[in-house]
């Protein structure tokens, strides 16, 4: 990326111009009614005319690198969208692969539950049951000591 380097000169290229037409205008002025421009002031015109010309094709020039680094820049900007891009496609396949993997541990989770749920509903009445026999079977204890122990005061007496 070679920039063109110009020798630097106290007027800017647009300054020089502007200079240069406010010179030709001076001396038309100055012409007069004759009409006529002598040998220095046709070589000033075209001194002038020759800084305008540099000037334009430096002005040109710094234009074209203008645009060649625009291109560069729209270039780089558009190569990373296009990685970007990519890169959210990837990503989104990857999802979609993560959500496939959990699906069936999701099913295989809601089997789970439902299997303790069902183990549950069945084990509910037989603890009932279960709580029942024992309930029974300590009254029948209590009674049986009950009764021992009437006996014995019975017997006592």
């Amino acid at each position: 990326m070679g920039l063109v380097h110009t020798k630097r000169v106290d007027k800017s290229p647009v300054r020089r111009i502007v200079a240069a037409w406010d010179n030709i205008r001076q001396k038309m002025k100055n012409m007069g009614s004759s009409g006529r421009l002598s040998m220095e002031e046709l070589s000033s015109a075209e001194d002038n005319e020759e800084v305008s010309r540099m000037a334009i094709s430096t002005f040109q020039a710094k234009e074209e690198e203008i645009e060649r680094k625009k291109m560069q820049v729209k270039e780089k900007v558009e190569l990373q969208l296009g990685r970007a891009e990519e890169e959210t496609r990837r990503l989104s396949m990857i999802w979609e692969e993560l959500e496939v993997l959990s699906d069936p541990l999701r099913k295989e989770v809601a089997m789970v539950r439902k299997k303790i749920d069902m183990a549950n509903r069945e084990l509910k009445p037989l603890g009932q049951s279960c709580q029942k026999k024992m309930l029974t079977e300590s009254e029948r204890l209590r009674m049986k000591k009950l009764e021992e122990l009437s006996k014995n005061i019975e017997s006592m007496e």
